[in-house]
């Protein structure tokens, strides 16, 4: 007989049941252990047997308001009580009250907003836009980058997780990111920028740039790496689009929203977009909801052209409610603020574990987006090769998970990500564990 919504469930029968009945993402099933939880709250997870786990990654990079928020919680109760849902060609108060709120808070001439499930769609729709407004088809990315789980979206990124939906949609030419995984354009800001152009423009130019609607890039590269650009670089790129028609799409999902102590990751870089995409903590997750953000000029083509692009669910009222109510509380509790201030606690404690450990390679931080790179010798060649594992990695994930700390560790490096709510007291309680769990890879460091 089935579980009723009352009925008694033990831990290792949730788990079985998982397994059995659901498929895991990006795993193969019999290589899945779930990581059973039962509740969570502010910065912490809680499994069924009661044990706090530090959510040092905000699960996915969006949980950024902390789990439970009651002023979250209460907006959504309230959407669920006026109109639960409506097809996406209605009016509704909430959809007139977040367009209008997200064109105040989102910088430069970016004032309309289509509203989508999540990243992927909403970097699809971006990439749709900009083919029908500029008339052309390619679409530069790079190589360490991540645009989602679709099948365009795949293709837009440049890691591995691309590979198993090949072939895909045409017409996505990747190029190299400032800051290649084996070499680089230089060692001073000024010289990656000089030879890193040089490289883009003949890439266009073999590309043909007539034929190039738009270059998408990860604002700050997320789980590539946790790349902050080269000081001028995007001021450069800028330039260097314009003077050939392209189109400039920022992938904020990740880096937006907050969590690099500015709404938008782009404040940081005197640039502005021609389309920005969000999601993730653009309702810290409590609600499937993503964006495409256009500038005056691409809003007005659509105006008199039409969009040919939307779902089901699009504009959901309650997640709409959802997100209008997680700006607030980023605005009204100064969510934004504290995640520049804590980035500054993290990167000092950064320098600690730098000091400490042989094996730490480097670490980076803007805001409470950051990672720290494992080595395995004094050449920092990372521990783990590109695409692939090393068994101290497995052993340094299985002592955070066994010590109450979820974050990711992929490949040579383990992210750390917290809610933007987190305090200097629980920030020192998970760069603790770190701190201990990286003596399992000074083990492994060769000298």
């Amino acid at each position: 007989m089935p579980y009723g919504p009352n009925d008694p469930m033990s831990t290792q029968e949730m788990i079985d049941l998982c397994k059995r009945h659901t498929m895991y993402t990006w795993s193969a099933g019999n290589d899945v252990s779930p990581l059973p939880i039962a509740s969570a709250k502010g910065v912490y997870l809680y499994t069924p047997e009661g044990q706090r786990i530090l959510d040092f990654n905000s699960q996915l990079m969006c949980v950024l308001v902390g789990h439970g928020h009651p002023t979250v919680i209460a907006a959504m109760k309230k959407q669920l009580d006026e109109l639960i849902f409506c097809y996406p060609q209605t009016a509704t108060a909430v959809r007139a009250r977040l367009g209008r709120l997200l064109s105040e808070v989102v910088p430069g001439p970016i004032n309309s907003f289509f509203f989508t499930l999540g990243g992927a769609e909403a970097n699809e729709n971006a990439i749709r836009a900009a083919r029908l407004y500029s008339g052309r088809f390619k679409i530069l990315t790079r190589y360490r980058s991540y645009h989602g789980g679709t099948n365009l979206g795949l293709m837009l990124t440049g890691d591995p997780r691309r590979w198993p939906a090949e072939p895909g949609s045409p017409g996505v030419v990747h190029v190299m990111d400032p800051a290649p995984y084996q070499y680089s354009f230089g060692k001073t800001d000024e010289e990656i920028n000089e030879n890193y152009f040089t490289y883009l423009k003949e890439v266009i130019e073999y590309e043909n740039p007539k034929d190039i609607a738009a270059m998408m890039v990860e604002t700050v590269t997320g789980t590539n790496g946790l790349l902050v650009p080269p000081r001028g670089w995007f001021p450069r790129l800028r330039k260097l689009l314009d003077s050939y028609g392209i189109l400039l799409i920022c992938d904020e999902v990740m880096a937006g929203m907050g969590r690099t102590g500015r709404m938008m990751a782009f404040e940081h870089f005197d640039v502005v977009p021609d389309i920005v995409t969000m999601a993730k903590g653009l309702t810290s997750s409590y609600f499937p909801l993503g964006a495409m953000g256009v500038s005056d000029p691409i809003h007005a083509y659509f105006q008199k052209n039409v969009f040919p692009g939307g779902l089901t669910y699009n504009s959901h009222p309650v997640g709409l409610a959802t997100a209008e109510a997680v700006l607030r509380v980023m605005l009204d509790e100064g969510m934004i603020e504290n995640a520049a201030k804590m980035g500054l606690v993290m990167r000092a404690e950064m320098d600690k574990l730098k000091a400490k450990h042989p094996s730490y390679g480097d670490g980076r931080c803007i805001g409470l987006f950051g990672m720290v790179d494992v080595r395995k010798n004094s050449k920092n060649e990372p521990l783990a090769p590109y695409n692939g594992s090393h068994p101290a990695m497995g052993r340094l994930a299985a002592f955070f998970r066994k010590e109450g700390l979820f974050t990711f560790v992929r490949w040579s490096s383990f992210t750390c990500n917290p809610p933007l709510c987190i305090t200097p007291e629980q920030m020192a309680e998970g760069f603790d564990i770190l701190d201990r769990g990286m003596a399992i890879t000074d083990e492994a460091f060769e000298g």
